[in-house]
Parts: C-alpha cells; sequence; structure tokens
C-alpha cells in the first residue's frame, strides 16, 4: 500500500478529531445519520449523473491504483537499463537485445524493446506507442475525474443539508425538543460535505492524476530510449538526451 495516502487519510481525519476533543467537543457529535444520508446519498447520486458507467468502472479501478505502491523503478535506473542496451545494440545489432528482454526492470520496457528487436520502423513504432499512451492515460483520469465531481457536489449538497436542518427548525420553533437535533443535521451536514470534499475526494482524484501523468512519462522515457536505440544514437548522447526525462524527480 502507499503509505503516504494511508498516512494522509489518518492525519487528516484524525486531527480534525483531535482538534474536536480538544475544543471540548466529543465524537458522538459528529455523528449524524441523517446528515450522512443527505451528504453522501446526493452526492453518490449526481456523481451517478454526471458519469458514464465506463467511467464508475474505471474509478473503482483507479481507486486501488491510488493506494497501491507499485515499487516503480526509478528514471535513473531506467535510464541505465536503457543505455546499457544501446551498447549491446550498437557492438552486437538489435537483435542481440532479444536474450535482454527477460531480465528488464519495467514492463513496458519488455513490450516496447521488443518492437525493437523485431525492427519494426522507427516512426511506425512512435505513432503506435505514443497513440497507446495517450488512450491509457485520457480512460485512467475518466476514473479520476469522477472523485473530481464527487469533490465538487459534496460541499454544495452539505450547504442543501444544512438548509434543509434549518428548514426543520423554522418549521418547529415551538417544539423545543426538535430544535437541538435540526441545528446538528444542519451543521454536521456541512461538515460532511466539506471534509469528504478536501480530504477524500478531491486529494484522491490528485494523486490519481499525479500517478497518471508519472506513468506516463515514465513510458515515454522508454519510448524515447528504445526510438534512440533504434535510430543509433551514441549512448552517451542517449544518456543525455534521457536525463531531461527525470525533471521533477527526487534524486537520490
Amino acid at each position: 500500500m502507499d503509505r503516504s495516502s494511508l498516512l494522509g487519510i489518518i492525519i487528516a481525519f484524525g486531527g480534525i478529531a483531535l482538534g474536536n476533543f480538544l475544543e471540548g467537543g466529543h465524537f458522538g457529535a459528529l455523528i449524524q445519520l441523517t446528515a450522512a444520508i443527505i451528504v453522501f446519498g446526493g452526492t453518490l447520486g449526481a456523481t451517478l449523473l454526471n458519469s458514464t458507467t465506463r467511467d464508475l468502472r474505471a474509478a473503482k479501478k483507479m481507486l486501488r491504483y491510488a493506494f497501491r505502491d507499485d515499487h516503480v523503478p526509478s528514471k535513473a535506473k531506467l535510464i541505465e537499463e536503457i543505455v546499457s542496451l544501446s551498447v549491446v545494440a550498437a557492438k552486437e545489432g538489435p537483435v542481440a537485445l532479444e536474450k535482454k528482454l527477460g531480465a528488464l526492470s519495467h514492463p513496458y520496457m519488455k513490450t516496447v524493446f521488443r518492437f525493437v528487436v523485431d525492427g519494426i520502423d522507427p516512426s511506425q513504432m512512435k505513432e503506435i506507442m505514443e497513440d497507446q499512451i495517450s488512450i491509457e492515460e485520457e480512460q485512467k483520469l475518466a476514473g479520476a475525474k469522477v472523485f473530481a465531481d464527487a469533490g465538487a457536489y459534496a460541499p454544495t449538497i452539505g450547504i442543501l443539508g444544512a438548509v434543509l436542518g434549518l428548514i426543520h427548525i423554522m418549521a418547529n420553533l415551538t417544539d423545543t425538543s426538535s430544535l437541538g437535533s435540526g441545528i446538528a443535521v444542519a451543521f454536521v451536514a456541512t461538515i460532511y460535505g466539506v471534509a469528504s470534499a478536501n480530504l477524500l475526494f478531491l486529494p484522491i482524484s490528485n494523486k490519481i492524476k499525479r500517478k497518471v501523468y508519472e506513468e506516463s512519462n515514465i513510458q515515454e522515457l522508454i519510448l524515447a530510449g528504445a526510438l534512440g536505440v533504434t535510430r543509433g544514437i551514441y549512448p552517451s548522447l542517449l544518456r543525455e538526451k534521457l536525463f531531461a526525462f527525470r525533471a521533477g524527480e527526487q534524486i537520490a
């Protein structure tokens, strides 16, 4: 599991719970079934209405993706692998790379360098693989958008829940026994809407986007390396070319 995702949720909700406790509040005051039904039911309904079945399937898949730790090799390691392959190809020819495919650290590298071994035309390989990267990225981002949409709807539904609570209060001003429950629903619904959007839905959407963009960047790095090997770029020049893909990566 991606520890930063799990730790983020624990710290976010734990901080709010601790702050509430230090202010003299108690956890039970934040538990309101009516508010939960209004906010989460309304958010779910609006999100379903806004999304296609394909989007929802992608969202289910990408939710696991947001919390999964894939142990992807660093870009520096991938670059050195590609450069070593370029040395072999320069000395023995692209066909000699076939015996190296099984030891490559990234699955996408095995796919792309299989095309190099098979002698696929570089321009055709570039067009095919770039289209594939773009399509896969679009499909994954569709899943992220579902969570972004939920994050946009939840605060508004929370306000709706607050208004409903106030309507209940105004309709029963003479019944003092119902005032407390109405006020609780009003304020807790707002908390549910704002908290779920800013502590869950939007962060999950952004985490998915970051991972998708990073994965696409790695695929583009591998593709650029494979094209460089096919075109016979000198290994040291290929290394310098691929270093551009390390922008933003923490260098150990």
